[in-house]
């Protein structure tokens, strides 16, 4: 299948890329390359990769694909409330605008990358995807937007599949260190010290990098029946755990750290349990395997292999930190466009 995959230089694009390929995929990148030097370890090889911001694309761009994958987007809370309007502007108008095209070209099957964080703050039960959707950051609430938007345009010849993915975590060649996961295993190997700023209470629901691309590779050739016009929560229920499970997790994966969990309420009112049995009974056969242990460990290898530094992991990885760089080197104009 011939494949056109935004955000091919990301952190999941650049883990999934591969797998893709692996499969037998003939597939090619749209990026603006925001994140193409945030590499921790040898560089990987990209696909062809056209380079353009995907506020600009235009039906042109994906003749002769017969599929899409989307990926790319500012995917940051804090980046989101500081440039709430950026935000809408590249996560939910220009998605909408890419599936429109992507529609008009020919394209039949269009993979959205949504997130878990729909959810919100959502009690005490597991939510599945009936679940009512309580956003509570500007980045929720534009994957929230571009859901329904997209839906609208399901038809007999346009299948879209919305697959909410859990937090992620796990190695990739392009590292991201503001995700909960990552962050506290690259912390721990810096400094000696998990420091949680919270009491630790909230859950969150976690999910490997590689399982989120396992994920979208089955969902491409899945029976129409089985995906079209669906939304799937893509994780698995032994990864829910509170913050400060996932905390413990990344101290023992570097010996000899220090857990501290300060005992604040913290300022992220999010904490939902995800039910993630939906997207096993559509594609057999498929599960999330990667353990947060398991990744934590992955991690701590990964990070002494490279190895890690501590500027590095706050001026590479954080992606704020790489927008506000590239701005003030004026590589970036006001609204992250490339200049």
């Amino acid at each position: 299948m011939r494949l056109l995959v935004t955000g091919n230089q990301g952190y999941l694009g650049s883990v999934m890329v591969p797998l893709l390929q692996a499969a037998g995929h003939d597939v090619v990148g749209y990026d603006t390359g925001l994140y193409a030097d945030s590499v921790l370890g040898p560089a990987p090889t990209d696909p062809p990769t056209i380079a353009k911001d995907i506020r600009d694309v235009v039906p042109g761009d994906l003749e002769g694909f017969e599929a899409v994958i989307h990926l790319a987007a500012l995917s940051n809370d804090p980046l989101g409330a500081l440039e709430p309007q950026i935000t809408h502007d590249i996560n939910h108008h220009a998605s909408v605008r890419l599936a429109k095209a992507a529609k008009e070209a020919g394209v039949r099957r269009f993979l959205y990358a949504s997130t878990c964080s729909v959810y919100g703050a959502a009690g005490a039960d597991a939510v599945t995807e009936d679940s009512p959707m309580r956003p509570v950051t500007p980045y929720a609430e534009s994957k929230v937007r571009v859901e329904s938007d997209v839906h609208d345009l399901a038809d007999g010849e346009f299948e879209p599949v919305f697959l909410r993915n859990a937090t992620a975590f796990g190695a990739s060649p392009r590292l991201r260190a503001d995700i909960v996961l990552n962050n506290l295993v690259g912390h721990a190997m810096l400094s000696g010290r998990v420091l949680v700023m919270s009491d630790g209470t909230p859950w969150r629901p976690l999910v490997h990098a590689r399982d989120i691309a396992e994920a979208f590779s089955r969902c491409l050739t899945a029976p129409r029946e089985a995906v079209h016009a669906m939304a799937f929560n893509v994780g698995a229920e032994m990864n829910n755990a509170t913050v400060a499970q996932i905390a413990q997790e990344a101290q023992r994966a570097v010996p000899g750290s220090e857990l501290d969990i300060t005992g604040e309420t913290g300022s992220d009112p999010r904490s939902y349990r995800v039910d993630f049995s939906a997207i096993r009974a559509a594609l057999p056969g498929y599960e999330a395997t990667w353990s947060i242990a398991d990744g934590a460990r992955e991690l701590a290898a990964a990070y002494r292999s490279a190895p890690l530094t501590r500027e590095g992991f706050d001026r590479d990885f954080v992606r704020l930190a790489v927008l506000q760089r590239k701005q003030e080197a004026g590589l970036l104009d006001a609204d992250f466009r490339p200049r």
